[in-house]
């Protein structure tokens, strides 16, 4: 299994029965292929839809998600245009956003919309998303392409959001984000703590007995 493809996986064990989710572009896309069976998410879109499905046919013109992918509507999906959209989000309405990041910090601040020197095309509805979704998970690979790390002491990035980031979920590990401290709350499948820890760059808490860790994860991650 590909790193993103376990990333998504793990990520969708975190939604409830009638959560309202919005999925950001990218890896998060993933998720809507790993829902539980048992559990019906409803998935908004904020370019203005929500019932968002994954693509199960030929795609209809026009039919496409924030990332301008094209996907599917579940039944009873409803459109609407782009201030209808932000306002469920900024009135709290979401219940989740899964986003993808450059870096998270121990503080619980994400950095996933600009790396300086880089022509970008903006910063979407990020901003929005961090500050107004009840629960923010983060999506992302555990170190860069050169292999520096993405989880460290303070970003060093331009910031999305302050103080929001709720859970961390990488290749690795997932981590909880609470009072300026990391918590390792699971570890991957043949992943030592020395091995995380190396790729880390910031200090985290042990939420269970490392034995634990183990065992769990074998659960929770594969």
């Amino acid at each position: 299994m590909d790193a993103k493809t376990r990333i998504a996986r793990r990520v969708a064990q975190e939604l409830h029965d009638g959560d309202v989710v919005n999925l950001g572009i990218g890896l998060p896309t993933l998720v809507a292929h790993h829902l539980p069976s048992n559990i019906e998410v409803c998935l908004q879109s904020e370019n203005g839809f929500i019932g968002l499905a994954p693509l199960t046919g030929e795609p209809e013109p026009g039919l496409v998600n924030a990332g301008g992918q094209p996907c599917g509507l579940a039944p009873g999906g409803a459109m609407f245009d782009s201030a209808m959209s932000f306002a469920l989000i900024r009135g709290g309405h979401v219940d989740v956003t899964v986003l993808g990041g450059l870096q998270v910090d121990q503080h619980g601040n994400l950095a996933n919309w600009m790396v300086p020197d880089k022509m970008i095309p903006g910063m979407g509805g990020a901003m929005d998303l961090v500050t107004g979704a009840k629960r923010v998970i983060v999506a992302m690979e555990h170190c860069t392409k050169d292999g520096a790390p993405r989880l460290l002491e303070r970003c060093t990035l331009p910031l999305t959001a302050a103080a929001r980031v709720s859970l961390v979920v990488t290749e690795l590990a997932v981590f909880s984000c609470d009072r300026g401290r990391f918590t390792l709350e699971e570890l991957a499948p043949g992943v030592d703590l020395a091995t995380l820890a190396a790729r880390t760059g910031a200090g985290f808490d042990l939420a269970l007995p490392a034995a634990a860790h183990h065992r769990n994860s074998l659960r929770s991650m594969c």
